[in-house]
């Protein structure tokens, strides 16, 4: 089969283990973005499959008309907002998500990294240092602060546990149903999402983003926060009201601000990049190399077998 693989920033696909599963096949690897249809074409019009990392690449209308040869869509991860589905069944391509072995881990552990570089400013005092500069900030600590979980759901609770072996207090609000279950996990739960924001020293994202949660923290939210809090947001932009953020840190409230995700990607510039109470990282979380093995693997064994025409994944 001929199979391309657009996307790969790092050029990390052909280095995995994993990647010899694919030998006898014509794979073709890009490594560089576009979202420009001509390219696009261009470089898929003889593809039998795509394997999809993430939400990086657009596949829609205008494009799969151009595409007669295409047969298989491997999308790793379990969202497609990239992915015009409708399409892709009336043209008769089968599409197959691919998220075997996925944890929550990888982001639960970045998530907290991003935690404790913004609150003891590792990041600045680093590049202080490099340039000949010693001890210029007084950080802030962990130990008995308020950690605020929004969305207790698989990266929520392993984050709510992190800060407990910090010796946090930990505060959740969500749905109804992960209100009980942390709960039931010993977790102290929010009044409200006002209760939430007014209490965190530090505010961690882990919602959905679905049209329910698209823009669900609002200015007024972040208005409550403390001066000292840090809000981190390694879930979706879209949860955050346009602009909002931005603004919020300008005035002060919150203080501190650490994110990894954008309502567009790849990012080439951002108003976050240009204030200094704000950590940026290039949406970092599913992107290690456990993740990355076992996605791709059970991506390539969907690619084989559909090449043997018996495909393990259905038309979604």
């Amino acid at each position: 089969m001929r199979i391309v693989i657009p996307d790969d920033y790092q050029d990390a696909v052909r280095r995995l283990a994993c990647f010899e599963k694919l030998a006898g096949h014509q794979v073709t690897v890009y490594h560089d973005h576009t979202e420009d249809v001509e390219t696009l074409a261009s470089r898929f019009q003889e593809a039998d499959a795509l394997v999809l990392i993430r939400e990086r690449t657009p596949i829609r209308e205008a494009l799969l008309a151009r595409l007669p040869k295409l047969k298989l869509i491997v999308q790793t991860g379990r969202q497609a907002p990239h992915l015009d589905l409708d399409t892709c069944a009336r043209r008769g391509i089968t599409v197959v998500f691919s998220d075997s072995g996925s944890t929550p881990h990888a982001t639960a552990e970045l998530t907290w990294g991003l935690v404790l570089a913004t609150r003891r400013h590792i990041p600045r005092e680093v590049e202080q240092l490099k340039q000949g500069h010693w001890q210029t900030t007084l950080g802030l600590g962990l130990h008995g602060q308020t950690l605020g979980i929004f969305g207790y759901g698989r990266i929520g609770k392993v984050v709510a546990n992190y800060g407990r072996a910090f010796s946090m207090r930990v505060l959740v609000w969500g749905r109804e149903r992960s209100l009980e279950q942390a709960g039931s996990d010993g977790f102290e739960t929010a009044a409200s999402q006002d209760d939430l924001f007014q209490q965190a020293d530090v505010l961690s994202l882990h919602l959905k983003l679905v049209p329910e949660t698209r823009g669900i923290v609002r200015a007024a939210h972040l208005a409550q926060m403390k001066p000292t809090a840090l809000l981190v947001n390694t879930s979706r932009a879209g949860l955050i009201e346009p602009g909002a953020l931005e603004a919020a840190l300008k005035a002060g409230r919150p203080g501190y601000a650490a994110v990894d995700v954008y309502e567009h990607e790849p990012v080439a510039d951002h108003p976050l990049l240009h204030l200094g109470n704000a950590l940026c990282t290039p949406h970092l979380g599913y992107v290690e190399r456990a993740t990355y093995e076992n996605w791709f693997a059970a991506a390539f064994d969907e690619v084989l077998a559909f090449a043997e025409g018996h495909p393990a994944g259905e038309n979604k």
